[in-house]
């Protein structure tokens, strides 16, 4: 049987997710070296030879193409929250892992967005979207200290305090870290959630 010369629906389906990603890449970058504001669609086409109709045919107008950018970088902390949850190992571990994801993910495409991206630059409906996944990965941070706390492995406290501290910390390896800086994501974060997760362990005393 001859193959034929037209693509399937498959493969037509498979090209437009691979150019969806490849213009959503761009963006996220341009928005992460230049500023939302400073950067425009015109900039997005251009660094991928396209004209801007392309970027409104994948991702629609600015507003939402950087939605789609914080929310991919949120969902993925949500992601490894709801996964850490279901690890063996006490609350301190499973908290440990997540901070280690969390803090690899700010240093990423699209966490970088989140931490760079104000409230503000996104419009009533979408500004009301991001707030509420920043708000459900919060909770899910707060989970985790509390399950901690409760099986003895996190020392009591203020678990609504122990949050704000661990994700304000962790967010800024998101504005300072050089992906071809001397050290990995993975060692940056390592570090961080070492030094942070010190003093949540309970003391002997304690016990």
């Amino acid at each position: 049987m001859a193959s034929s010369p037209f693509r399937s629906r498959e493969e037509r389906d498979a090209d437009r997710v691979q150019k969806r990603e490849a213009v959503l890449r761009a963006a996220v970058r341009m928005f992460n070296a230049q500023g939302f504001h400073a950067t425009s669609l015109d900039d997005v086409a251009a660094s991928l030879g396209v004209s801007k109709p392309t970027i409104y045919h994948y991702l629609g107008n600015k507003d939402q193409v950087l939605l789609e950018c914080v929310t991919r970088g949120l969902e993925q902390l949500r992601e490894a929250a709801d996964a850490t949850r279901a690890q063996p190992g006490n609350g301190l571990d499973r908290l440990r892992r997540f901070l280690r994801r969390y803090a690899e993910t700010m240093m990423e495409d699209f966490g970088r967005c989140v931490v760079r991206t104000p409230d503000e630059a996104l419009s009533g409906e979408s500004r009301a979207r991001f707030r509420a996944l920043k708000r459900e990965i919060d909770g899910g941070m707060r989970k985790l200290i509390e399950e901690g706390i409760e099986d003895g492995s996190i020392a009591p406290v203020d678990v609504r305090m122990a949050s704000f501290a661990l994700a304000g910390a962790l967010n800024w390896p998101g504005r300072w870290h050089r992906p071809d800086g001397p050290e990995s994501a993975g060692d940056i974060a390592g570090q961080m959630v070492d030094i942070l997760t010190a003093g949540l362990a309970p003391r002997l005393s304690e016990h």
